[in-house]
């Protein structure tokens, strides 16, 4: 009978266990911190036409590329590597995502943070990381 017992109490401390520590994680990704950017980059200005097609075609391309596996193919942060990140890739979709100015999308795309990795590098051309601007305005609900 004691070795019963002790089976059902280390069964159930392993389930507590587990749906704690799923719990902590889904909280710490819950909590994103503020990703200031500094103003003079707020303000830069594109040097594309962020409304043209061919632009926004670009950048779908380039997200299904290069951001898709985070992000999900709508932007809502849920792509299939969302959950091995320490942080939540966010919802673009949101009202508040979309709020930022496009010199703050794309200093954020060019420089990465943390899980975010820079593009600056891996997309070398700037009309490219642009055109991932355009495509993200597209992800708003």
């Amino acid at each position: 009978m004691k070795t019963t017992q002790k089976i059902i109490t280390l069964i159930v401390t392993t389930v507590f266990t587990m749906v704690f520590m799923m719990s902590s994680t889904s909280l710490a990704q819950a909590k994103a911190k503020p990703w200031p950017v500094p103003d003079k980059d707020k303000a830069v200005k594109a040097t594309v036409k962020l409304t043209d097609a061919s632009v926004i075609a670009n950048g779908k391309e380039l997200w299904a590329k290069h951001c898709k596996s985070c992000h999900g193919s709508k932007g809502l942060g849920d792509g299939p590597k969302s959950t091995s990140l320490k942080t939540h890739p966010g919802d673009f979709s949101s009202a508040a995502f979309q709020a930022s100015t496009d010199g703050e999308l794309f200093f954020r795309t060019d420089k990465g943070r943390d899980d975010m990795p820079a593009y600056e590098k891996k997309i070398p051309e700037a009309s490219d990381r642009w055109s991932l601007v355009a495509y993200i305005r597209t992800l708003k609900k």
